[in-house]
């Protein structure tokens, strides 16, 4: 059980969650890893290949995602920043990326000096548009981020098309769609690097975490020494870096997490065809999945006509105690800082239309059937 304080209509209430939108699952495996870790002593290590439970957890990370290599990093928001440093994005350059996601995305672009321009998304993927993303190409862009929102992989063969035939990089954000695929390839192998988060509330965790995998060993090699300050053997920085190092602690943590991944995919996959099936014929709009992708159901969202009826279902699901959330109520170029940089007043129709009537269930392993049937009456009796 958890309590947070939620707003609703204008007056503070506390809210009670008893079925979170999403919540680490953590056991006595991942407590006996962190314990072997503080008894070795060894808690990081400042060398580019990293210290023992590092090494491991990036070659078993790499051998699930199907990849040659894994780096992994302190945050998802590192691995994109790293990752635009390791393919030379310089101030002055321009990197597309959607509005309709979260603020990381775009802050690591403006984080190394380069310029974000947002474009809109797709209304049945919620993914960059392509076409919008070649609208916006101009001789400074360089590079483009297109985002696995909600953990459906993007259309990457047609943003790769257009990217490859003006020389820009794919950089994948896949922060959110670990497990998913595309194709029969895996999210995060998609683009030219693709980028991991392991935020405790993403489909598995290590407490704080990222990582960036790619099958160029010179680019692996030129991303470890960025995440240690350049550095090869130490104190001989050949590259601008900082300290984006995994700790060996949430390495460890990693390492077990990776092992029961498959099962929480295959919970979550079974929740969102429960619930899929219990809403097929609600007046709203079901997630849409496009043939040959396997989504990873990081968040189940679905779409309504209004903010009005989106609102009022969510809020007495909250009251109910189901963590339906709201991802994401303010388009990234809204947000008070991008309006500040003149970004507020770009036309975005489908971004601003979806930040305004999708709403997000839980569908993580800890949802029970009854949970599921629950949350489908609720919608059915508010929406009748």
């Amino acid at each position: 059980m958890i309590g947070f304080i939620v707003k609703i209509s204008n007056k503070i209430a506390e809210v009670v969650i008893l079925i979170p939108i999403n919540k680490p699952i953590l056991g006595n495996e991942e407590k006996e890893a962190v314990l072997r870790v503080l008894e070795s002593g060894v808690l990081t290590n400042a060398s580019a290949e990293g210290g023992p439970f590092v090494r491991t957890f990036e070659k078993e990370l790499a051998s699930f995602m199907g990849a040659k290599d894994a780096i992994v990093v302190n945050s998802g928001t590192a691995a994109l920043q790293v990752s635009l440093l390791a393919m030379n994005i310089k101030p002055g350059d321009e990197v597309v990326v959607p509005s309709f996601t979260f603020a990381a995305t775009a802050g690591a672009v403006l984080l190394i000096g380069a310029k974000p321009v947002f474009v809109d998304i797709d209304l049945n993927t919620y993914n960059i548009d392509p076409e919008a993303f070649r609208k916006a190409i101009t001789n400074k862009t360089k590079a483009v981020i297109p985002v696995d929102l909600y953990g459906l992989p993007a259309k990457i063969d047609e943003i790769r098309e257009i990217a490859e035939r003006q020389g820009i990089v794919v950089i994948e954000d896949a922060c959110q769609a670990q497990g998913a695929s595309y194709k029969g390839r895996m999210a995060g192998t998609l683009g030219d690097v693709g980028c991991l988060s392991f935020y405790p509330g993403k489909v598995m965790t290590t407490g704080e975490g990222g990582a960036i995998i790619t099958n160029d060993q010179e680019l692996a090699d030129r991303l470890r020494m960025i995440r240690t300050h350049g550095q090869i053997k130490g104190y001989d920085s050949k590259l601008l870096g900082g300290n984006f190092r995994m700790p060996e602690m949430e390495a460890a943590i990693g390492i077990v997490q990776l092992k029961k991944l498959p099962k929480f995919l295959e919970a979550r996959a079974k929740n969102a065809r429960i619930l899929m099936e219990h809403l097929n014929k609600a007046p709203l709009i079901l997630p849409q999945v496009p043939e040959n992708i396997v989504h990873n159901w990081y968040l189940f969202t679905v779409r309504f006509t209004s903010e009005k009826i989106r609102d009022s279902v969510r809020e007495k699901l909250l009251k109910e105690g189901i963590g339906a959330t709201v991802y994401y109520p303010t388009p990234v170029h809204k947000l008070p800082y991008y309006t500040s940089l003149k970004y507020g007043n770009i036309q975005l129709p489908n971004t601003e239309m979806a930040s305004k009537t999708v709403l997000s269930l839980p569908v993580n392993p800890l949802v029970e059937i009854k949970d599921l049937e629950k949350m489908s009456k609720i919608i059915f009796d508010v929406l009748s």
